[in-house]
């Protein structure tokens, strides 16, 4: 039987970053790999050329939408592996039309967000970055400044989880260790599910009003466009901790700029509507805010996403279940 062929379209100058050794093993051992060759991820050009012969592909940030074009010019082309978080914007109707498989490693950077999330809910909660800067201009625990910046625990708190997605449920494990109260608020999330994790299942106004770490996972959706707005907020408690590493757009910005300005809580950005924010943003300057730069997610080492992406396709030919399939039906839910 003839060895299927593997196209790897993102760019031969993050290899490094995506692919472990195991990774290129596991396609060695069943595919004949052919590769984009260039430095950068393949455009719809270079698509056009490299999967005319391929039947499945590895996708990752940077590569063009498989088009109606592309999947014409790619006859034999049944299954893609994608290494990113949203796939969206890489497939198209006639891709579905087609009926090729679609897989997302997305799953394992949910773990290097979820990480992420964690830790700053640690530095969040115990003020570590304003005390830091407390203590750098001259301050110490016995100053006014010490009040505003009042240090609290993570453990024996309640956190707010919105959005039961492989984020937030990856946030929900790692909270395992620190006896705290979880309340979910997922419109998807069944009762059974809910208590299989361990959760207590909510609306969004109770866990606003009660959570002292309210954290988004949830997808950029119309129905989750500013759901964090000026009303919202003012639920929340004045010694709250907000974080998104989700999406930037689930929050009303202007609204939590004014909200903030108030001094009642504290914020942890790592995505901002827009991104980067403007030079003179009032994010920028206000000192009950931490901004990070799309950062919560693997940066260095993706490793795991590859080895994933590999496993999925040996899946595929092997006539094996996928790991994390991607359906038409699901992108209502997914970001």
């Amino acid at each position: 039987m003839n060895r299927p062929i593997v196209a790897v379209t993102i760019g031969r100058d993050n290899y490094r970053r995506m692919f472990s050794q195991a990774a290129w093993d596991t396609l060695d051992d069943f595919a004949d790999v052919i590769h984009h060759d260039s430095a950068d991820p393949a455009d719809h050009d270079a698509l056009l050329d490299l999967l005319a012969g391929a039947d499945a592909c590895i996708t990752s940030w940077g590569v063009a939408q498989l088009d109606a074009e592309v999947v014409a010019a790619a006859p034999r082309l049944r299954a893609m592996a994608h290494m990113g978080s949203s796939v969206k914007r890489f497939v198209s109707d006639a891709f579905w039309e087609r009926g090729i498989q679609l897989t997302s490693a997305g799953i394992t950077l949910a773990r290097d967000v979820a990480e992420t999330t964690l830790g700053m809910m640690i530095v969040g909660r115990k003020r570590i970055i304003p005390l830091s800067q407390h203590v750098r201009d001259g301050g110490w625990r016995d100053s006014p400044a010490w009040d505003r910046w009042d240090a609290r625990e993570l453990t024996r708190s309640t956190v707010g989880i919105i959005g039961a997605s492989n984020v937030g449920r990856h946030v929900i494990s790692l909270l395992g260790a620190f006896e705290v109260e979880i309340l979910v608020h997922d419109p998807y999330l069944s009762d059974d599910e809910a208590r299989d994790l361990g959760v207590t299942k909510t609306d969004l106004a109770d866990l606003l009003r009660r959570s002292h770490t309210v954290s988004l996972h949830c997808p950029s959706l119309p129905a989750t466009h500013h759901m964090i707005d000026a009303e919202a907020m003012s639920m929340m408690r004045d010694d709250a901790l907000l974080i998104n590493t989700a999406r930037g757009d689930l929050i009303d910005e202007p609204a939590l700029i004014a909200e903030l300005a108030k001094g009642r809580f504290f914020a942890f950005l790592d995505v901002m509507d827009p991104e980067p924010p403007a030079p003179d943003s009032p994010l920028r300057s206000l000192d009950n805010v931490v901004l990070t730069p799309h950062t919560a997610g693997c940066i260095e080492n993706c490793t795991r996403m590859g080895e994933l992406a590999a496993d999925e396709l040996r899946r595929f030919f092997a006539g094996e279940p996928p790991v994390y399939r991607i359906s038409r039906e699901m992108f209502d839910r997914i970001a």
